[in-house]
């Protein structure tokens, strides 16, 4: 059987664009895919679903037709491919959107407003543009079932999620444990990585930042730093809220690092610390000053033991020395103490 197809005298997309989504349209090709493959093994897809409490952009557009070539693919290998739509009606920016149209916060809600009236704007707000979405997918020729869509707030869809929970607790694939969240004390509940991300959420600010000190277990240590006393390892971070659940440190396998002997700038006990050779500049000044040999150190001893033991010196700057160099790769394996006396990540919190 022969088929004649419309010839053009040039490219002009956007109207065979028109042409291609009208006969879909007219002669219901979507659903045919389906119903004629009825019976055949099934390509089970849910769409990832958007939020239809904003509008839709290119990036929406590029992810889209990603999805569409597989469905497409999967059907022309003979599957039956269903395609279900679907809402993402949950998240905080919702929440928030709502709470600045109508002038409240969360303390609000039960008192100015009922719970049921915030629910209802919360439903109104994020089916605010399914309508411009429906529009884009018909445009771009995305097949997926928009008559039938999955949306996250109903009841049906909770359910489903609170018994696959279920599932994976009878065959004991849930845990406890501690771990570090971003929390939100105005919205009164944890942020997740997209929340995280919004546009505004991160300020730059000037603070001060936090340099640990990892004492190292002396089992474990390397020749080169068997040394007498403990030995720490340095590092620096601006997220202090983390340190509690820290379980490991890295090292550049050929970056240069450094021991350096000094006494700590607040309890003026020796100590010897593991830190990058470019870093020791940035670490050690101000209050320090650079000493050459092991004996020009060791003659401040004295100094700083009668100023440990509360006695007036006359001493306004710490000094250090570098005991011996050597590379990352030779650091790998060392263990050093849990930093904060407090549970492991993989012990049962209770």
């Amino acid at each position: 059987m022969s088929m004649k197809f419309t010839e053009y005298k040039g490219l002009d997309l956007p109207k065979v664009a028109e042409e291609i989504l009208n006969y879909w349209e007219e002669n219901n090709i979507f659903e045919k895919s389906i119903t004629t493959r009825e019976g055949n093994e099934p390509f089970v897809f849910f769409e990832g679903p958007p939020s239809a409490n904003g509008l839709p952009g290119i990036h929406h557009v590029m992810a889209r037709a990603i999805k569409d070539i597989f469905c497409r693919y999967k059907t022309q290998k003979g599957y039956q491919v269903k395609r279900k739509a679907g809402w993402d009606t949950h998240g905080l920016p919702v929440e928030l959107g709502v709470e600045k149209e109508l002038g409240i916060t969360k303390e609000d809600i039960g008192t100015k407003i009922t719970v049921e009236e915030y629910n209802e704007a919360c439903k109104r707000a994020v089916m605010r543009y399914t309508d411009i979405w429906n529009d884009l997918t018909q445009k771009m020729g995305y097949w997926v079932d928009m008559e039938d869509p999955y949306i996250t707030y109903k009841p049906k869809y909770m359910e489903s999620v609170w018994w696959l929970l279920k599932q994976i607790y009878d065959k004991d694939l849930l845990y406890k444990g501690y771990t570090i969240q971003p929390y939100s004390p105005k919205a009164g509940t944890g942020l997740s990585s997209h929340e995280l991300n919004q546009p505004g959420t991160y300020q730059d600010v000037t603070d001060t930042t936090v340099v640990a000190q990892f004492k190292t277990i002396k089992e474990t240590l390397p020749d080169f730093l068997q040394v007498e006393g403990d030995v720490h390892f340095l590092a620096w971070t601006t997220t202090p809220w983390t340190l509690p659940s820290n379980t490991a440190l890295t090292v550049g396998p050929k970056i240069e690092y450094v021991l350096v002997k000094t006494f700590n700038q607040y309890t003026f006990e020796p100590i010897q610390v593991v830190l990058a050779k470019n870093l020791v500049g940035k670490q050690f000044f101000k209050k320090f000053f650079y000493v050459e040999t092991s004996d020009d150190f060791n003659s401040f001893d004295d100094v700083f033991k009668r100023k440990r033991s509360g006695e007036k010196q006359d001493v306004k700057k710490i000094p250090y020395t570098i005991i011996s160099e050597f590379t990352g790769k030779d650091l790998v394996g060392i263990k050093y103490e849990q930093l904060l006396p407090f549970a492991l990540p993989y012990q049962n919190p209770e």
